[in-house]
């Protein structure tokens, strides 16, 4: 699953390396509650810095077709969900004109109709990307229940609290949670109100 590219300290030359941040967004309210059983559903998206000044977030989601689930939306905005918090996951010394690059590959691996709540879902995507990236995964209790194959089918995605890890955890917020009405709440995401969200398009690998 080598990218091509090789992690590297945090320590090194800053102006060579650029920081691979994790978004985690709540998909309810019961959260502040469920954390204290160790769980908790959550979405996330890798916040990756394409200029010196900007940065968007890429996440995934379903769709009906055979075709990139990979989408971009400006960081912390996810339409539909909670922000919580950001997470440094470390870095790499991937040039930022060559990220949005590596992230149209990666989407070509990840369409829209095989996203599957407990096997393929959000949290997998910002998971392979960050072991891509840094050579580390992202934080567990962001995708434990699905790996508990514990998920209500009242929600979309995944997770929960675990012990002290090594991961740095940047800034938090609270705002109101948008309530989805799709019926269908294991196609829901690629299609939000409100906010601005654009599909990756998927180069060949």
């Amino acid at each position: 699953m080598g990218s091509g590219f090789s992690s590297v300290s945090p320590s090194e030359d800053k102006a060579s390396v650029t920081p691979v941040v994790l978004n985690v967004y709540d998909l309810t309210p019961l959260n502040n509650y469920l954390r204290w059983l160790g769980l908790g559903i959550f979405h996330s998206g890798i916040e990756g810095f394409i200029e010196a000044v900007h940065g968007s977030e890429y996440g995934f989601g379903a769709h009906d077709f055979p075709t990139s689930g990979v989408f971009e939306v400006e960081p912390k905005t996810c339409p539909g969900f909670l922000y919580r918090c950001s997470i440094l996951l470390g870095h790499t010394n991937m040039p930022p004109s060559e990220f949005r690059g590596f992230i149209e590959r990666v989407a070509s691996e990840y369409h829209g109709d095989t996203y599957h709540l407990i096997s393929k879902n959000c949290n997998h995507f910002t998971d392979d990307v960050s072991k891509r990236l840094t050579a580390r995964p992202i934080p567990q209790w962001v995708n434990r229940l699905a790996g508990l194959g514990a998920l209500s089918s009242n929600f979309k995605v995944s997770p929960a609290e675990d012990g002290p890890e090594s991961f740095s955890v940047i800034t938090t917020t609270t705002h109101e949670l948008q309530e989805s009405d799709d019926p269908d709440q294991d196609k829901h995401l690629l299609s939000p109100s409100g906010g601005e969200v654009t599909i990756v398009k998927e180069v060949n690998r």
